[in-house]
């Protein structure tokens, strides 16, 4: 038996779920929950190629927001901390 993810003869769609990650799907079956096919079917090298350019980040998008949200409050907390100067030192 073939894998069916491997089949270069085979349609595809991309699909994404909410954390931003990508994947491709068979057409022939029916996509996960969680998941959203997005554009119409393709050859799996287009899907491939499509999600390389597109999922650049590799992280989910719930971990992306959270180093977001870190990176802001520390820079608030850098701000709200007077550094002294030369001659205070």
């Amino acid at each position: 038996m073939t894998n069916p993810f491997e089949d270069e003869n085979g349609e595809y769609f991309v699909v994404v779920n909410d954390e931003e990650q990508y994947s491709i799907w068979p057409t022939f079956r029916e996509v996960p929950a969680g998941w959203t096919a997005i554009g119409d079917p393709r050859p799996r090298q287009e899907c491939l190629d499509f999600i390389e350019r597109t999922w650049t980040d590799m992280r989910p998008k719930s971990l992306r927001e959270q180093m977001e949200r870190d990176a802001a409050e520390r820079s608030a907390r850098r701000v709200a901390t007077p550094t002294k100067t030369s001659q205070e030192l």
